[in-house]
């Protein structure tokens, strides 16, 4: 089933458009992966996505039309998005980063019930559960992102570079998460990144962006094996 349909999808800054007319769709309970230089428009689908930047064209998602809702209300209906850089409040303490990003749901039973459900699933994160985020290191602190934004149960999870300024080790414990959130409890992700080998390895399809536009799309492993395709696009 299709969760989420884009169409002619065109965004920026000003009067200069980033993204020039895009076009994908993601299926329930897959990954897909945006992947592209710095540039070329990643960050800015999500942004367009989330609502965070005016965007034309058309985005349906679970037969929504978004372009109808504010920010706000797309994360109601199930989207929620990690930016570049995590967006934690670093003078919260980990908890308290958790309960705000639940603050869609109003039964505090439940809110309670899944802050243990994350610290089940993040088991760094209850041993630090009184420590200021900014305190925490740079994978805790994705792995606080990731958390605060389950809070809001979403359908549709969107991370931006969610590898930055990480080490290797840590980035495919990071990855390893995202595999078992969509394995383990059916979440549906879209990732930008820019560690193309990586994310090819376990997404099920992939775009390529470039100035704007797809330049590239298929089959995740289809594109991890296109020699074409990583030396004129992704640098690798």
């Amino acid at each position: 089933m299709t969760m989420l349909q884009v169409r002619g999808l065109s965004a920026g800054y000003g009067a200069a458009d980033v993204l020039h007319g895009v076009d994908f769709s993601v299926e329930q309970g897959t990954i897909v992966a945006l992947l592209g230089s710095n540039g070329a428009g990643k960050t800015t689908t999500l942004r367009a996505l989330s609502g965070l930047i005016p965007a034309r064209g058309t985005i349906e998602f679970c037969g929504s039309d978004l372009n109808r809702r504010n920010a706000a209300q797309r994360v109601v209906l199930g989207l929620a998005h990690i930016p570049q850089g995590r967006g934690t409040f670093g003078d919260f303490t980990v908890e308290e980063n958790l309960a705000a990003g639940a603050y869609t749901i109003g039964d505090k039973r439940q809110v309670a019930a899944d802050i243990e459900r994350w610290y089940a699933a993040f088991p760094r994160l209850a041993e630090r559960r009184r420590q200021q985020a900014g305190s925490l290191s740079g994978g805790e602190q994705q792995m606080l992102a990731l958390a605060r934004a389950l809070m809001s149960r979403p359908k549709l999870l969107m991370c931006d570079e969610p590898s930055l300024g990480l080490a290797p080790a840590i980035t495919e414990e990071i990855f390893e998460i995202f595999k078992s959130l969509n394995r383990e409890h059916g979440m549906t992700l879209l990732i930008v990144e820019q560690n193309a080998d990586l994310t090819l390895q376990f997404a099920d399809t992939a775009h390529v962006l470039e100035s704007g536009s797809f330049t590239a799309s298929g089959a995740a492993r289809d594109l991890l094996g296109s020699e074409a395709v990583q030396q004129s696009y992704l640098g690798v």
